[in-house]
């Protein structure tokens, strides 16, 4: 009896694989285990990385915020305080954009948050 290989499926798979690890270096991206293993290491690594990423992000704008906020005298957590109260709705990421962008626009929301505090 014949043995049946199902040859046409497998080559499917290994050029998904291959495709998958193209730019990976060395043996990495021409033999089927080790770029099996790499390969699904890597998804593994996009997954987290997407999710740090925007940790990383909100990380680097309230730093932003921070920084301008300390140039018109108050603390971050005063300023984001006093546009909760004034109902300001901008978030961190185009406040920080302001803060970068247009100082003055920023100066007018800090001014803004200052008189609500008090």
């Amino acid at each position: 009896m014949v043995r049946v290989t199902n040859s046409v499926a497998s080559h499917r798979r290994k050029k998904r694989l291959f495709k998958r690890a193209k730019g990976f270096v060395g043996d990495r991206k021409n033999h089927l285990r080790l770029t099996s293993d790499c390969v699904v290491r890597a998804l593994a690594y996009n997954y987290d990385h997407r999710k740090l990423k925007k940790r990383d992000f909100r990380s680097l704008w309230i730093t932003r915020i921070g920084a301008a906020a300390k140039i018109h005298g108050m603390s971050y957590s005063k300023l984001i305080h006093g546009l909760k109260i004034a109902r300001c709705e901008l978030d961190r990421k185009v406040l920080a954009d302001l803060a970068v962008r247009d100082p003055s626009g920023f100066a007018a929301i800090a001014g803004r948050a200052k008189e609500a505090l008090v």
